[in-house]
């Protein structure tokens, strides 16, 4: 069985952000790899945050038309659309592992779309959630 690998907004942010220095290098690695591999997963809630922390919080900013160019690439990965099922899901993730929503979310998603690793700063490396992994890309 192959891997797949759901991408958390940081991993994509990171990858862009060139003023991230090692976490760009890591990102950039990691989304060369997914992309030649095609294992990864994504979803509108990732490619959401994406659109605006890449236009706002990257310093200098991406211009609006150039992040549209690279979600439009994106879209050819598999992007697990978030439905009311996910979000009743995530709800009942939120509560079972005390997680925030947004989280949840990004778990619901991830479990939706099969993944079996998720590639996240944001929670405890190692963890098992609902049969998924985590991974924290930027450990050593």
């Amino acid at each position: 069985m192959n891997a797949k690998f759901f991408v958390d907004t940081n991993l994509l942010l990171y990858g862009y952000d060139k003023d991230a220095n090692e976490k760009h290098e890591i990102a950039v690695t990691w989304l060369k790899q997914l992309w030649e591999t095609q294992t990864g997963i994504i979803s509108t809630q990732v490619l959401q945050e994406f659109y605006v922390n890449a236009t706002r919080k990257i310093s200098p900013p991406i211009s609006p038309a150039r992040v549209r160019e690279i979600l439009t690439d994106y879209l050819s990965w598999q992007v697990e659309i978030n439905t009311p099922d996910t979000i009743l899901f995530a709800s009942k993730l939120q509560e079972r592992h005390c997680l925030s929503f947004w989280d949840a979310m990004i778990i619901a998603a991830a479990r939706q779309g099969g993944a079996n690793i998720l590639l996240t700063e944001d929670l405890n490396h190692g963890q098992i959630i609902e049969g998924i992994r985590i991974q924290n890309p930027f450990l050593s």
